[in-house]
């Protein structure tokens, strides 16, 4: 109950349009109860035959048509009352929505990346769409309509008593059967929901990723596998849906047939009633007509049941979302980072992921204003770990990093970010056009700006030989663009926002050697005044760096400049020789077998 007190707490921030909708309907129950009373007084009048023939007809007709005229007033304010409700109702379910959306997509935004690495995109899309929809379902039916059915059969079963209290005991004998139902059909839906959302999840993670590799699947020719687990999970999903709603049809069913039950046993003893006397026509059917006005609150109470069920189910996953912690937190006193000079130190920082090996052992980095650092190292070896932790994406587990001889977990978040630009391996690109991409994050950006970025990135030849130049749309994730096209206009983007400490994280890795040289010929004059990372694989993007740095288990094998680490003859020389030996070596090795001389790399290509 306590996820539904919290939505009914984000419903009260819009408490006019709830007060309304209580008001509307409260209303509208007054007038919806006047009216089997005008039905009922026009039968007794009609029943009445006594007194004078002409005077009674005269008399009876003018009153039987103030009776019309009123039964057609408070129709049209019933409709006019009800259209109040739902309109409060819609409003409100909707503005509740809207405000849990944001605190969901803001959350989300302020996740750090190990509370991502955990989770699903398609079960956040899920929670995002179906389960907030549940919500919202629950605001306008639940909250609203709940209340009004309680108000309504409370207000029937005193005016029912009043008429004749023995035909409310029969009308009543079903009740204990009704409760009893809900209460179990209440208990199993939500648990039937919960698997529908999970199920949900599931097949919306399956979608996104098909759609994301889609190129994937068409290079292996894969699409019947991908049709075949995506139809399976959909099965599940149908299954799921079939079995809670066939509960609520036959809950809703057996709500029908208790209060039809009750309605023929009223009319049998009502008929009697009446012709024994103790009961006149017009309070019969005032009694039928406030009677089948109860069949409201039991039709709803199935739908009510299942709205309640679903927000439980629903307000729980999104809560989940919202109250989840993130591991990297801002300081209540954190300060602003102001453009610093740009002298980064790793001290014994070590750092794990959840629930595996240390990526970084005790390893310390000093990094000199304007000076260029190369990471090399394996796969694994604790390089991307690197450019996660200095913008703060990830938190040390020991140690410190500082700028400036500062704590980086001293600053805000979006001040340390904004000094720290990063070149990604993956780039992704946004669907909008050229100019907005390069611009991404700078606010006030102009398009001097933005081509003077694009120069640098040696990109703007090929933009202004574009059609609409820098309003060229980009695909999704920039499927219009040649990888290194993308790569290079990634640069552009941290090239704009001018910080004083750069990570390029395998920047050229999609370029060509011309291209590289290009790019790197250009970032020379960006990396001046800049400490400057650079994580890459060819030696070629790093022999120029002020200190190189090799890893390996997450330590540092050996450190130095590029002649350095050439004469150590270690982990360097070996990646140097194979890297710069003649292409026509590289292709005798590889067609070499371990009986004729190398069985090492042919192991390497699959060999036993």
């Amino acid at each position: 109950m306590s996820i539904l007190v919290r939505i009914t707490k984000i419903a009260w921030q819009f408490r006019l349009r709830l007060i309304l909708a209580y008001l509307s309907f409260l209303a509208a129950i007054g007038v919806s109860l006047l009216i089997p009373k005008l039905f009922g007084d026009a039968i007794n009048l009609l029943d009445d035959t006594g007194g004078d023939g002409i005077t009674t007809t005269i008399v009876s007709n003018s009153t039987l048509l103030y009776i019309a005229l009123a039964l057609l007033v408070a129709s049209l304010l019933r409709g006019f009352l009800d259209f109040a409700r739902t309109y409060c109702t819609d409003s409100l379910s909707q503005k509740v929505t809207h405000d849990i959306r944001n605190q969901f997509y803001d959350k989300l935004q302020h996740l750090s990346f190990a509370y991502h690495d955990k989770e699903h995109t398609g079960d956040l899309m899920s929670k995002a769409t179906a389960d907030v929809e549940a919500i919202r379902r629950f605001v306008n039916m639940g909250l609203v309509r709940a209340l009004e059915v309680v108000v309504r059969v409370v207000a029937l079963l005193a005016i029912l008593i009043f008429i004749n209290w023995e035909l409310t005991l029969i009308s009543l004998a079903f009740v204990p059967f009704i409760i009893i139902r809900s209460t179990m059909v209440m208990g199993r839906l939500r648990r039937m929901w919960l698997e529908v959302q999970l199920r949900m999840g599931e097949a919306v993670t399956i979608l996104q990723e098909n759609l994301v590799g889609i190129h994937v699947v068409k290079a292996f020719a894969s699409e019947e596998y991908e049709k075949r687990k995506y139809a399976k999970k959909a099965q599940e999903l149908r299954e799921e849906y079939f079995r809670s709603e066939r509960l609520q049809g036959t809950n809703s069913a057996w709500m029908t047939f208790f209060f039809t039950s009750g309605l023929g046993l009223i009319l049998w003893y009502g008929g009697w009633e009446v012709i024994r006397g103790d009961l006149d026509a017009g309070e019969l059917t005032m009694f039928v007509l406030y009677l089948s006005q109860l069949t409201f609150p039991i039709r709803m109470s199935s739908f009510i049941i299942n709205s309640f069920s679903r927000a439980i189910t629903s307000g729980g996953r999104i809560f989940e979302v919202l109250d989840a912690e993130s591991p990297v937190v801002e300081k209540p006193n954190a300060r602003v980072l102001e453009r610093p000079q740009g002298r980064v130190q790793f001290e014994n920082v070590s750092f794990s992921y959840e629930g595996r090996m240390p990526a970084l052992q005790e390893l310390s980095i000093s990094a000199e204003r304007g000076q260029i650092t190369a990471i090399l190292g394996a796969p694994g070896s604790g390089k991307s770990t690197i450019v996660n932790l200095l913008p703060r994406f990830y938190d040390v587990s020991e140690g410190r990093i500082t700028i400036d001889g500062q704590d980086i977990r001293d600053f805000t978040l979006e001040s340390l970010r904004h000094n720290v630009g990063i070149v990604q391996q993956d780039v992704f690109l946004f669907s909008a056009n050229i100019h907005d991409n390069i611009a991404y994050g700078v606010k006030g950006a102009t398009r001097e700006d933005v081509i003077r970025a694009a120069t640098v990135a040696q990109l703007h030849d090929h933009i202004a030989s574009l059609p609409d130049g820098y309003d060229t749309w980009v695909g999704e994730r920039g499927s219009t663009l040649s990888g290194g096209q993308r790569q290079r206009l990634s640069i552009a983007r941290s090239i704009l926002t001018d910080p004083p400490v750069l990570i390029l994280d395998d920047s050229t890795s999609s370029v060509d050697v011309q291209t590289e040289r290009m790019i790197h010929q250009a970032m020379i004059n960006v990396m001046k005044g800049r400490t400057t990372f650079v994580i890459a694989h060819r030696l070629s993007t790093v022999r120029e760096a002020d200190l190189i740095i090799v890893l390996k288990d997450g330590q540092i094998a050996e450190q130095g400049t590029h002649e350095d680490l050439l004469a150590a003859n270690g982990i360097y020389r070996d990646i140097h020789d194979l890297q710069l030996q003649p292409q026509e070596d590289l292709l005798l090795d590889a067609s070499l077998t371990p009986e004729s001389g190398s069985p090492r790399l042919a192991s390497e290509l699959g060999g036993d």
